[in-house]
């Protein structure tokens, strides 16, 4: 994937960023989503998942490590690892069906696992910049 920049102005723009990568994802792709808190990954997924033709409502699982989605095109495999233990956490959830699996992976606070991370993912940052706005984010996509 060609490394892209995307300026967003308000959470549409975040939402339709997540959405068309969304509509571009193949089984197998692993998105690394990283960003502060508040940031707007969760928004950023919702579009995602968008995208995949997923219907249901996209939340954080914050406190579960992995939600699954599979009513879209492609099933949706959302990690958050903010809270996890350590990369045996990740071995008792059977995280290698998920990323060598038929979806998509999306984990955010991926650098907290990055020894089981595989090559060849996609990198999705969001940063905040409160001198171009409040609502303005910085998102950068790109090779792992």
């Amino acid at each position: 994937m060609e490394d892209q920049v995307i300026e967003s102005f308000c959470e549409k723009d975040t939402f339709e960023a997540g959405r068309r990568l969304g509509e571009a994802c193949h089984p197998g792709d692993i998105i690394l989503l990283d960003g502060d808190l508040g940031a707007g990954k969760t928004v950023f997924a919702k579009g995602l998942g968008q995208g995949l033709g997923i219907e249901e409502t996209i939340s954080s699982p914050t406190f579960t490590i992995v939600q699954v989605y599979d009513t879209g095109r492609i099933p949706l495999y959302h990690f958050d690892v903010y809270r996890i233990a350590g990369i045996e956490e990740m071995d008792d959830i059977g995280y290698e069906d998920y990323f060598f699996g038929d979806g998509v992976c999306l984990v955010e606070w991926a650098g907290l696992v990055k020894e089981i991370i595989p090559e060849g993912c996609i990198k999705v940052t969001i940063e905040k910049d409160l001198q171009k706005g409040f609502d303005y984010r910085h998102i950068d996509i790109g090779g792992w």
